[in-house]
């Protein structure tokens, strides 16, 4: 199964991070942290071209030493605390077409805050796209604290996945029944580019859920977060 048309692959990358300075280059098991998710995109059988988006000069020489295309730095205005990722990729998407990059159809953001979402976890979530017809893939995992989910969702049976106070009535996987509580994880968000720039979100009635575990779901914020990470892709090195 292929996309007949070209799939985009978006890493966006800061130079600026409170908690962590500098942290999308931080080093995670002898590699800077943007590394992962390039080689992992690079190594998907769906995936054209993986670009990385950002406004940091040493981000860009970084990212193209591990195989990413930078072909624009991204404006400071949109590499603030109140910038938002959708106004990152449609500036991306804007951009490429000026400079007469490539015609996309779909688009994939990785973040370089998920190092442990792997080439099988992205060609997973497109073949789930082709096997729904879907148009929209959105990463998700089990909450396993509830008292801690800043993105709940929920997904009814045939996978769509809601905001929790825009679920349906009926119909939900998570419902009491089960006690099960699901939060977007971070790593994985696709979709059709043309649906992407007329809703600017990722989430809506028309997303999919990829559900995957909750130990590969961690989102890099605080130093113990690379820690727990870097534990676990030694531990995965040593299991090859």
């Amino acid at each position: 199964m292929i996309i007949k048309k070209k799939l985009l692959a978006i890493i966006t990358a800061r130079g600026g991070s409170k908690r962590l300075p500098g942290k999308n280059i931080l080093n995670i098991a002898g590699k800077p942290m943007i590394a992962w998710s390039i080689e992992a995109a690079l190594k998907s059988k769906y995936i054209d071209t993986v670009l990385v988006s950002t406004e940091d000069e040493v981000i860009a020489d970084i990212a193209r030493k591990f195989g990413a295309e930078v072909p624009f730095i991204r404006p400071k205005e949109l590499s603030s605390d109140s910038a938002s990722s959708i106004d990152t990729i449609i500036h991306a998407i804007k951009t490429l077409k000026k400079l007469k990059y490539g015609d996309y159809e779909y688009i994939i953001l990785l973040q370089p805050t998920s190092p442990l979402r792997t080439f099988q976890h992205i060609d997973e979530a497109v073949e789930l796209l082709l096997r729904k017809k879907a148009e929209n893939i959105i990463s998700i995992c089990e909450t396993v604290n509830l008292k801690m989910n800043p993105f709940p969702v929920c997904v009814d049976l045939n996978g769509k996945i809601y905001k929790k106070q825009n679920s349906p009535e009926i119909g939900l996987s998570d419902n009491p029944s089960n006690g099960k509580e699901y939060r977007v994880n971070g790593a994985i968000y696709l979709s059709k580019i043309s649906l992407l720039t007329n809703e600017m979100t990722f989430l809506h009635g028309k997303s999919y859920a990829y559900l995957m575990k909750s130990s590969e779901s961690i989102d890099i914020d605080y130093a113990e977060d690379l820690k727990k990470c870097e534990i676990i892709i030694n531990n995965r090195n040593s299991n090859i």
